[in-house]
């Protein structure tokens, strides 16, 4: 016997086993299951792969290298009432620009600064006084442009520093100063990589035409694939007004996206420009910090002119991604949907076996005790019922 049960288990091994099918004539599970099939075929071929694109393999390791040259002219005049000509070696910093680069739109300016005695802006909160008690010798106070000498001076209420004097100009312009740089154009090069796929491309338009970069400007419609931008139109399709925001800067993001499929040989870039020094509290709002230009004099003095710039600083950021075929996601899509579409058949036989009327009626079809298999009246004719199709009328 026992090896008769071991040979009878080998075997067995090698049979092959079906499942046994029970159909239910119920319309409205049927409608219920073909819905939810139709569902999962339109989810599948829709969007995971005419929307999403699941047949392809997508890389998202993008390489980036972005040149930046600014171009345009400017006449102001200065504190002195002197007109000086502004070009791109003045108001660009850095001159050489990349990722990231700013634009002198306004500024103070505050000539012949030589070290020495004076009194300190009534902006230094911490150095106002009324009496020499109140000035520290040889203290340096927050925001302050010197160090304490110890004396209060009465006829401006502050007290007297050592420092480059006199300080910074203390007033509030309310016009830009280069308001010319509404004009100002950028010509933003930008070279992209994907190194898995081994794909190089410029947004620069590949064409022969030597004229073409000398005439073109950006425009999303009419010419989409042109790199040279005006920057008053930066800042208007970022939501803003360029003369206001002149006055205070700000900061402005450049973000170019690359989605590429390799399949359609389809690679372009895709702009979109957004502000990003907004805030509810209107004094933290702008962007602007101070250099100086220092000189000699005919007797050795050095002295020097100091500058505080308002501008604008463009943050260029690159995005992309790229795609192409590849078996290997699409056949783990395939398969994935199958799955999901075989969760249609563990949801219709929740409804007819719990939410049906007949429900009792359709488990005693779907499932079958083990025990009266083993009993005598069990013969050869049940033994052949039991392997055919049960058809269960539900309706």
């Amino acid at each position: 016997m026992a090896r008769g049960g071991c040979k009878s288990v080998f075997l067995s091994v090698f049979d092959y086993k079906t499942e046994k099918y029970v159909i239910a004539n119920n319309k409205k599970v049927g409608v219920l299951f073909r819905l939810f099939q139709l569902g999962v075929l339109v989810y599948i071929i829709g969007w995971v792969f005419l929307i999403k694109k699941g047949y392809q393999e997508r890389e998202e390791s993008i390489q980036s290298s972005v040149i930046s040259k600014l171009k345009g002219i400017n006449l102001i005049n200065t504190t002195q009432n002197i007109s000086r000509v502004w070009g791109p070696e003045d108001y660009v910093i850095p001159p050489q620009g990349e990722g990231v680069f700013f634009i002198v739109t306004n500024f103070i300016e505050t000539p012949n600064q030589r070290l020495g005695y004076c009194a300190e802006s009534t902006k230094v909160v911490d150095a106002l006084c009324e009496d020499d008690g109140d000035c520290i010798e040889e203290a340096a106070v927050r925001a302050s442009h010197g160090i304490m000498s110890g004396r209060c001076l009465n006829s401006t209420g502050t007290c007297e520093i050592y420092g480059w004097c006199p300080v910074e100009a203390n007033h509030k312009s309310m016009d830009a100063t280069l308001m010319g740089a509404v004009n100002f154009t950028v010509y933003i090069k930008n070279f992209i990589r994907f190194p898995h796929f081994n794909f190089s491309k410029s947004n620069v338009l590949d064409t022969k035409n030597e004229t073409y970069l000398k005439s073109c400007f950006y425009d999303k419609i009419a010419n989409p694939y042109c790199p040279i931008f005006r920057l008053g139109d930066i800042v208007a399709w970022s939501g803003n007004d360029f003369n206001r925001m002149a006055v205070k800067g700000g900061s402005i993001a450049i973000m170019i996206e690359w989605n590429c499929d390799l399949d359609k040989d389809i690679c372009n870039p895709e702009y979109s420009f957004t502000r990003l020094d907004h805030s509810v509290n209107s004094i933290t709002t702008g962007y602007n910090f101070r250099y100086a230009h220092y000189y000699n004099d005919e007797a050795g003095q050095t002295y020097r002119t100091l500058y505080k710039v308002c501008g604008i600083r463009f943050d260029i950021i690159v995005n992309g991604e790229a795609g192409k075929f590849n078996i290997i996601p699409t056949v783990v899509n395939i398969g994935s949907g199958l799955a999901v579409m075989g969760a249609g058949v563990f949801i219709c036989d929740l409804v007819l076996l719990y939410m049906m009327k007949k429900s009792t009626l359709y488990r005693e079809r779907k499932f079958e005790s083990v025990m009266q298999y083993d009993s005598p009246k069990w013969n050869h004719t049940n033994k052949k019922n039991l392997a055919r199709e049960v058809v269960l009328e539900m309706n």
